[in-house]
């Protein structure tokens, strides 16, 4: 009788975990915060999973009922804990860009009724456990951005029944693309899979043509082999990426109209690229589609020596070099493509800028940013200005110039400027992988990363620095005329870069006025330039001070697409303090895990805002006063990531 009590026991505590509630997930939770974190006992964010602490502010978790339904943190008046609501369950572990810097755990797939796993933009080593397909429950992972490694396990897809989205990339994994374990598994909810840069070898797999609801496939940067299935054509895709392989053959009839970028960099013939009768010509020449290449490029060098001889005769002028911060190929007055390069754009030629691949990142009605790689490797970002929207050649190269000549850690810096002989301008930056601060702070979409008041000052004090360095910088003001969430980019470290600087100066008249009225519609535009033609320092402060009621209130200033709303988030402050709910302004996702908004700058930060919202410009401070006073209300808990004072350089050897 007792060894049957005593095996009764073990079958509750160890085999079944669901009888008795012996284990309860905020336990586990304890178990895996010790893998997570690695060597590092001070994780700011894992440091709130405490059985003396609330779930509620167990940071990065979101907490479900048993019965599916999630637990809503803002309503609830309870001090709920591990120890006194077993009942409770994960739902969601959403810890992306959070130092983490351990393993994943394998007692991860003991939390049964875990749905969303989002540990991207990490430090994480190690493989990927063959448990974690046993979660039989989980519809997103997302391990995006660590240094993973060892293969990819073929258990990942048991999680076939529920998976919608599957992103690996940027990781260190190798071997081929495992088979799933089962023949025709069809994955029929997956949306979204990205294996793009990893060291993934073998073919490109003929079952992903069963997953007939795939709509992103990304499998780019890596060293597949062999020819694209036939089979993939029959997809639904929206996007699809095999760039960067060692790809051969012809490329399939895809219905969807995919451009170069989709397949550059691998040796594939056909639409969209050479047709494969060029191909098989080269072939029998005896020469490589490189070396053919490297003949038409040599014969084109050639030339271009030549005409730039017979110029340089002509006009003195071929090649010159000003105050050591730019080069410049000048042609002829009479329209010769023009390209200007500045500090740390050096290395860049004509052959670069226009020989790069680029993707759409985004369009306007003044001209179009790409993300181009370059062939020699690196990448960029190039905004295309639109043709007719800029002033003439001579009225554009003294304003480039002085756009060059700016560098500061929080400015985007332009590196070179290409003038093509039929009018065309691109404009070369570096390229930023994280995004802006407008998908940070309103994307949707699982994944993002949590800000934190820390993070978000952070963000919001680099965002004035650059504005200031813009102000002061050089003889004459720099004005940014186009201030938005959209043009603050971010980085790994939440260090604010701010881009489209200047643009209005470029632009004729009538493209301005278009410009600014998009700054209307957007709501960052200052009341005064109703009457102005041209923005200035004011009214870039006045676009400053709604930038940060976004960060603090996490609501998109401006009409509302869908609604047809209009936002005015200073209005939205003014009535709150009316009615004293001025609290009740705030992202729940700052306040989340703060005691006290007062002690931690938050109501500062809001008074701030608006003195640069004022409706009078005379009274807005100047941006060395809005630093200032930003850095006065630094957030009491900060860890040394997000400490503001530190460069990036300082928080590189922090790594």
């Amino acid at each position: 009788m007792g060894f049957l009590i005593l095996l009764c026991t073990i079958l509750c505590v160890y085999i079944i975990p669901g009888w008795g509630q012996i284990e309860t997930d905020g336990n586990l939770l304890l178990s895996i915060k010790q893998s997570l974190q690695g060597n590092s006992s001070d994780n700011i964010l894992l440091s709130s999973w405490n059985a003396s602490v609330p779930l509620c502010e167990w940071r990065g978790i979101i907490w479900a009922h048993e019965n599916g339904s999630l637990l809503d943190c803002r309503n609830t008046t309870q001090n709920m804990s591990a120890a006194t609501n077993p009942p409770l369950v994960v739902y969601s572990i959403e810890l992306a860009a959070a130092e983490l810097a351990g393993t994943i755990p394998k007692d991860i797939v003991r939390l049964s009724h875990l749905e969303k796993l989002y540990l991207g933009v990490n430090m994480l080593t190690g493989t990927i456990p063959l448990e974690l397909g046993n979660n039989a429950k989980l519809s997103s992972l997302s391990l995006t951005g660590n240094k993973l490694n060892g293969s990819i396990p073929p258990s990942i897809w048991n999680l076939c029944g529920q998976l919608v989205d599957l992103l690996l990339d940027g990781n260190e994994l190798s071997g081929s693309i495992p088979e799933p374990a089962l023949p025709n598994v069809t994955c029929p909810n997956l949306q979204i899979l990205d294996f793009s840069n990893n060291h993934l070898e073998g073919p490109v797999p003929m079952f992903l043509k069963n997953y007939e609801g795939l709509q992103e496939l990304d499998l780019s940067n890596n060293s597949l082999s062999g020819a694209i299935p036939e089979a993939l054509a029959l997809l639904n895709l929206s996007s699809l990426d095999l760039s960067h392989n060692n790809l051969s053959g012809s490329i399939p009839m895809f219905p969807q109209m995919f451009g170069n970028e989709s397949f550059a960099g691998n040796n594939l013939c056909g639409s969209p690229l050479a047709s494969c009768a060029e191909a098989k010509v080269q072939r029998h020449s005896g020469l490589s589609s490189g070396a053919v290449a490297g003949i038409v490029i040599a014969l084109m060098a050639t030339m271009v020596v030549l005409l730039s001889l017979l110029i340089g005769f002509g006009n003195k002028k071929v090649f010159r070099r000003e105050d050591h911060s730019f080069n410049e190929f000048e042609g002829a007055e009479t329209g010769e493509p023009r390209l200007v390069l500045f500090e740390g754009g050096e290395h860049l030629t004509v052959e670069d800028v226009l020989n790069a691949t680029g993707q759409v990142l985004g369009k306007t009605s003044y001209g179009t940013v790409y993300k181009a790689k370059l062939t020699q490797g690196g990448t960029i970002a190039l905004r295309l200005l639109r043709e007719g929207t800029c002033k003439d050649r001579g009225a554009i190269l003294p304003v480039v110039k002085d756009l060059g000549r700016l560098r500061h850690e929080n400015i985007v810096p332009l590196r070179a400027f290409y003038e093509g002989e039929r009018g065309e301008n691109l404009l070369v930056y570096d390229y930023l992988f994280n995004g802006n601060l407008a998908d940070l702070l309103h994307d949707a979409r699982g994944g993002r990363p949590a800000l934190s008041w820390a993070r978000r000052h952070k963000i919001a004090l680099g965002a004035a620095r650059g504005l200031a360095h813009l102000h002061t910088g050089l003889e004459t003001p720099v004005i940014h005329g186009n201030l938005k969430s959209k043009n603050v980019l971010v980085d790994e470290y939440y260090v604010a870069h701010l881009t489209d600087y200047g643009l209005d100066r470029l632009m004729t008249p009538l493209t301005a006025a278009e410009m600014m009225n998009v700054s209307t519609r957007e709501g960052y535009k200052a009341p005064e330039l109703q009457k102005m033609k041209k923005a200035n320092t004011k009214t870039d402060i006045y676009s400053f001070g709604i930038l940060l009621l976004e960060i603090l209130i996490g609501k998109r200033p401006g009409r509302d697409e869908s609604s047809g709303e209009v936002v005015d988030l200073s209005s939205i402050v003014k009535n709150a303090v009316l009615e004293e709910s001025t609290l009740e302004l705030f992202d729940v996702e700052i306040l989340r895990g703060m005691r006290n908004p007062v002690d931690d700058g938050l109501l500062q930060a809001l008074q701030l805002a608006m003195g640069c919202c004022a409706p009078s410009p005379s009274v807005r401070p100047d941006m060395k006063v809005v630093i200032r006073q930003l850095e006065e209300i630094r957030p009491k808990a900060h860890s040394a990531l997000y400490t503001p004072a530190e460069s990036r350089s300082e928080l590189e050897l922090a790594f």
